[in-house]
């Protein structure tokens, strides 16, 4: 009886994907939040309040300003944005805490992580879009509003390059570095309610404790408060000089103010993202 014959195992059969197979980077992140930030509601509402909020204040102001035809001196009209660009804040603010902490909330930051590993680039990604989307608008509206309180307000006096860059590009640039602050709060506390809430403290709260200061051993950090506080360096953004008193930020200094903090609170939120759970 002869043994039966021995026949090589046929080779294992492999598949090779027609679709190019390479490495992630920044880019698909950046499609990834561009894609969730543009489609989810809450970012179409914000945004659509914070526009109406710029136009119907900002234009209210100067057409009440304008009817009342008190001279304005040597001040622009450009001042009067302050107004719209205040409450338009706290849309900012809702939206940048939502921009991560709604992820939290829902549990889809475990499928964002596991799509892509890398937490400094989802973090990274989401800054970007966040602030180029919002930088975006609130530039366009600001400069709108800006363009009709000059024609409207004719008894103030004309604005110069500086005055009208800030009241542009400076407001969306502050107002897109604000949100970012609140990203990355959100990012710490990773709460959407408390977060914003938070976020908002930290815009009128210490304004409002100010002008309960009545001591006079408060003096120095009443004055402190009035000059640093949100709403005073939005004020001063729109000014080529401190508005209360003789010191103080004025002109780009409260950008640059903000700029700092903000980085200071991205680099803490990098920090804790990588060290902690989801």
């Amino acid at each position: 009886m002869t043994a039966p014959a021995h026949h090589p195992a046929p080779a294992p059969y492999t598949y090779v994907s027609p679709i190019p197979v390479r490495r992630a980077h920044l880019g698909d992140a950046l499609a990834s939040e561009w894609t969730k930030i543009r489609s989810v509601r809450s970012t179409m509402w914000t945004l659509g309040v914070m526009i109406l909020l710029m136009l119907a204040i900002g234009l209210g102001v100067a057409a009440i300003a304008a009817a009342s035809e008190a001279p304005m001196g040597e001040e622009s009209a450009l001042g009067f944005g302050f107004f719209g660009m205040l409450p338009a804040s706290i849309c900012v603010i809702t939206l940048g805490v939502l921009t991560i902490a709604s992820e939290y909330g829902t549990g889809m930051i475990r499928t964002t992580l596991t799509a892509c590993p890398s937490r400094a680039r989802v973090l990274m990604a989401k800054a970007i879009v966040f602030f180029l989307l919002v930088f975006t608008v609130t530039t366009v509206f600001a400069t709108l509003v800006a363009v009709a309180q000059v024609a409207i307000v004719d008894t103030a006096a004309a604005p110069d390059a500086g005055e009208w860059l800030r009241a542009t590009v400076g407001a969306g640039a502050y107002l897109a570095l604000l949100g970012l602050l609140s990203l990355a709060l959100g990012t710490l506390i990773r709460h959407s309610a408390g977060a914003i809430t938070v976020m908002i403290g930290l815009l009128l709260l210490p304004l409002v404790a100010a002008l309960f200061m009545f001591s006079e051993a408060l003096k120095s950090v009443q004055e402190w408060l009035f000059m640093y506080a949100i709403p005073s360096q939005m004020i001063a953004l729109y000014s080529s000089r401190p508005p209360f008193g003789n010191e103080g930020p004025a002109g780009w200094e409260p950008l640059l103010i903000l700029a700092v903090v903000t980085a200071a609170a991205l680099g803490g939120a990098f920090a804790l993202l990588n060290s902690r759970d989801v």
